[in-house]
């Protein structure tokens, strides 16, 4: 029961998915629903017309019919004598039997025939009993006029039918009568119904007609829509060689040959792209490991030097000292491009083991305390009391934090720099907040491009090689987690690496927020 209930709440929404996926299904409900309203508004306009021909035809034959029975009656009437009260009943009970005994192009009907002075009480009838006539009908008799009227009437005790009354009045030297013809309808009504009946069957197997072409004609139309779809889909996933199979010279071959074309041209430049990128990668790691060797043989001349530069004149010592840093920041940029390398060949791989990011953390916060000291920033740290555990690759993590506490002295103009560490049971969280010049807006995903300045005049003052925030992202994605970027103009900016507690599990959320509340109280609080 509880399979049934579930099936069925889901009903609606398996529905309401084809019904957005399905462009075949789209049109041939569209169809059916197009060509039923048009059926309906047909059906109801034809059967309009055939009820009211039928009901003409019906009315005139009953007129006619009624007519000559008038005349009928009066020349029955002449001959009896007014005074002989009998002589009179018996006159009118055989003209009334006589008038319902004749037939006519009218159908069946009943005759009726009132006395004037006892409005209530009809004379000469024999099985109209309980017949009650419209007032208004009545009224024009009353009047002289001749007059038909459709109402529901019980003749006999009967059940109730819609019958025709055609009324007239009938004047003789014996005194003044009513005299009314009575048609049902049942008949012609029967027949509207069976008419109606053949137009609904009609009109449904139209319908479904119109539906199975709708049907077949939105499945040619979309079948190479569908084609060029699952085409796109191999393409998308490295398939590059699939193409669609063109048929005929319609506009639907048009749509797979000029397919074939694009799918052609972007395999052609993807794979040249390709090979750019494999010869670029190859150039990097190349060069780097070309470059290990007089490196090694610079360091070893600048160390030299360097340990010497009090025996040297002022000039030469500065010298050495500005060999000395330049030797180390080359070294520093020849490391990043041996692991941006290991990355771009996916030679990167993750060592993880359960560490306390706040420990992590200090010892980045001892690390780079000398560098904020020269740049006059101070160092906050907001955490918990308790461990913020993770299975992550300390070395990776800790490379991260450190390339963005040494970013956010950089660009802090000297005001505090707060690290924040904070995890849930399902992700763990740092993030580095300074309150310097801030991003513009588009900036906040350039920063991790490669050798990307937001100013392209401004020099490196803390000796960065321009690839630490790229080295962080490759990081941080191999850990399976998210580094990300806010800043505003004069605000500052905020950087956040969240990871997964547990090794592998997909992150869904992070446990501190990325934007900040404002003001450096509140920097890295959580919301």
């Amino acid at each position: 029961m509880a399979a049934l209930w579930a099936a069925a709440a889901a009903a609606p929404r398996l529905l309401r998915q084809r019904w957005r996926r399905s462009l075949a299904l789209r049109v041939i409900v569209s169809t059916i629903i197009v060509c039923s309203v048009v059926v309906v508004i047909v059906g109801v306009v034809l059967l309009g017309q055939i009820r009211d021909r039928v009901l003409e035809g019906k009315i005139g034959a009953a007129v006619a019919q009624s007519t000559n029975g008038l005349r009928y009656a009066e020349s029955q009437l002449t001959a009896v004598d007014p005074i002989n009260g009998d002589d009179v009943r018996t006159t009118l009970d055989r003209t009334r039997l006589q008038l319902a005994d004749r037939g006519g192009p009218a159908g069946q009907f009943e005759v009726v025939i009132f006395d004037t002075s006892n409005p209530t009480a009809p004379i000469a009838r024999l099985t109209a009993q309980g017949l009650a006539v419209p007032s208004d009908l009545r009224a024009d008799i009353a009047a002289g006029q001749q007059s038909y009227q459709l109402a529901t009437v019980a003749i006999d005790g009967e059940q109730p039918t819609t019958t025709l009354l055609v009324g007239l009045p009938l004047v003789s030297n014996i005194g003044a009568f009513e005299l009314y013809y009575l048609f049902p309808l049942d008949q012609e009504q029967a027949n509207l119904d069976r008419i109606q009946s053949t137009v609904f069957a009609a009109g449904l197997v139209l319908v479904l007609i119109v539906g199975a072409i709708g049907g077949a004609v939105a499945g040619i139309v979309v079948r190479p829509v569908r084609d060029a779809a699952r085409t796109a889909k191999r393409f998308a996933a490295g398939r590059l060689e699939d193409r669609m199979v063109v048929r005929g010279e319609d506009d639907m071959a048009v749509l797979a040959t000029s397919f074939n074309d694009m799918a052609a041209s972007l395999q052609s430049q993807i794979l040249q792209l390709e090979q750019l990128s494999r010869l670029q990668q190859r150039f990097t790691s190349d060069v780097s490991h070309e470059l290990r060797t007089p490196l090694t043989t610079v360091r070893m001349a600048a160390d030299l030097l360097y340990g010497y530069r009090e025996d040297f004149p002022a000039a030469v010592a500065r010298a050495a000292e500005l060999l000395q840093d330049e030797v180390n920041r080359f070294e520093s940029l020849l490391a990043d491009l041996l692991e941006i390398s290991r990355y771009d060949a996916g030679a990167a791989a993750l060592d993880p083991s359960c560490a306390d990011l706040r420990v992590l953390v200090d010892r980045v916060i001892a690390a780079t305390a000398a560098v904020a000291a020269r740049q006059g920033t101070d160092l906050v740290v907001h955490t918990t009391d308790q461990p913020v555990l993770a299975e992550v690759d300390s070395r990776r993590v800790e490379r991260i934090v450190r390339n963005l506490v040494v970013n956010a002295v950089e660009h802090g103009e000297g005001l505090p720099v707060e690290v924040s560490v904070a995890a849930d049971g399902h992700a763990a969280a740092i993030t580095v907040r300074d309150h310097g010049i801030g991003l513009q807006p588009g900036e906040a995903t350039q920063v991790f491009s490669r050798f990307w300045r937001a100013d392209p005049a401004r020099r490196r003052g803390l000796g960065g090689t321009g690839l630490g925030l790229s080295i962080s992202l490759e990081d941080a994605h191999l850990h399976g987690g998210w580094l990300q970027a806010w800043g505003e103009p004069g605000q500052g900016a905020q950087f956040r690496l969240t990871v997964p507690v547990r090794s592998g599990e997909e992150l869904t959320h992070s446990p501190l927020p990325l934007v900040p509340a404002f003001g450096w109280a509140a920097a890295g609080g959580h919301r």
